[in-house]
């Protein structure tokens, strides 16, 4: 009975130390962009074959352990993520998620019928939002997103994401991309490689309309476009040209709204920028 509890005791402590020892590792191995916040993405690494879960859903992660997390523009201050590793086991860790301010911009000159839509309008609008959700609704495999993004074009920037819109003294929803001024007909460049998912000359709201899928469900949509110079399904690699800057839709001059998301989580392309920079 004896030699029975000694092995036993030796079993347990065993297990006991096994445990730990692959938790340990696990937290040394957990690897995220530091200093999250709101509007951000965060990217992080696992070791090959660990699985992650956010808000109860599995992250597609690369062969090397990469994955990717969009924070919205309200993200809790809290981001947890679940860890599993090669033997099942799961550890929750959470990091801390800084709070943004945002100011309130107003925008006067705006065709009114953007800011209050006829029936028939709203019917368009309806089928628009549509055909942006079915174009943001993939998520490849593709590892486009690791080679980095840089600017669509260069020009004062004119809006910011998370702002609160007020369009001819009524108030709107929030502003969720950055806004680059120029000329009419300024050629727009992809900011990073990927695959186009819509192309379509003239949204309601956002008039001329590109988006691209950069792989793992990060998108960038380019609005208010006076000419489109892809198609969809069209490989486009970082740098080329893919659009010209307008005013269509609800604009009240030239510019460039480019947008981003993270399958339905709409993100800062600013800070998208710093955690994953471009080399042009």
């Amino acid at each position: 009975m004896l030699k029975h509890n000694v092995f036993s005791g030796y079993i347990c402590a065993f297990l006991f130390c096994l445990f730990f020892v692959r938790e340990s590792d696990a937290k040394e191995l957990l690897d995220i962009t530091p200093d999250l916040e709101q509007g951000g993405l965060v990217r992080g690494s696992v070791p090959p074959g660990y699985q992650v879960k956010y808000a109860g859903q599995s992250l597609q992660i690369s062969p090397d352990g990469t994955f990717i997390v969009g924070l919205g523009r309200d993200a809790p201050n809290l981001l947890v993520l679940t860890v599993i590793n090669s033997v099942h086991s799961k550890t929750d860790y959470s990091f801390s998620v800084k709070s943004r301010e945002y100011k309130v911009q107003s925008v006067t000159g705006v065709p009114q019928r953007t800011v209050n839509p006829s029936d028939s309008d709203a019917l368009r609008i309806r089928q628009d939002s549509r055909l942006v959700k079915e174009a943001r609704r993939g998520s490849s495999g593709s590892l486009d997103f690791l080679g980095g993004f840089i600017k669509p074009l260069e020009g004062p920037i004119t809006g910011v994401y998370g702002s609160q819109r007020v369009y001819n003294g009524v108030p709107k929803s929030p502003h969720y991309g950055v806004d680059y001024a120029a000329l009419t007909g300024a050629l727009v460049f992809a900011p990073a490689s990927g695959e186009i998912t819509l192309a379509h000359p003239d949204l309601f709201y956002s008039g001329g309309t590109i988006i691209m899928e950069h792989g793992f469900g990060l998108t960038s949509s380019f609005l208010h476009l006076s000419e489109i110079l892809v198609s969809v399904g069209q490989r486009v690699e970082q740098g080329d040209p893919i659009g010209k800057v307008g005013s269509t839709g609800r604009a009240t001059g030239p510019h460039l709204d480019w947008r981003m998301n993270w399958l339905n989580v709409r993100i800062d392309p600013q800070l998208v920028m710093d955690t994953l920079p471009g080399t042009q």
